[in-house]
């Protein structure tokens, strides 16, 4: 069953920030993660959003994710981010 993660991010070093982004990607693609959107503006239909464009990932299932998000490679590539971003992500199992 695919899994989806989604991040939004308030940036505050684009530079650091674009490093993560090109260390994280393809080692999202190792664990079977392909890029739905990036920079999505969330269109608010109803409730509140802080207005943060979102990026959303879908994986093979929940177990890919969480494979991913604990994997040594993508420990280490956090790092990159660390002060140049304050990130919220989520993961859900689709149908």
């Amino acid at each position: 069953m695919p899994a989806y993660l989604v991040t939004q991010a308030t940036v505050v070093d684009e530079e650091r920030y674009r490093k993560y982004r090109e260390a994280a990607g393809p080692l999202i693609a190792t664990f079977g993660g392909k890029l739905l959107a990036r920079g999505a503006a969330v269109e608010v239909l109803e409730g509140e959003h802080d207005k943060r464009p979102a990026v959303m990932f879908e994986f093979p299932s929940m177990e890919s994710i969480r494979a991913f998000w604990s994997s040594p490679d993508y420990l280490s590539t956090k790092k990159l981010r660390e002060g140049a971003a304050t990130v919220n992500s989520w993961a859900f199992p689709g149908r």
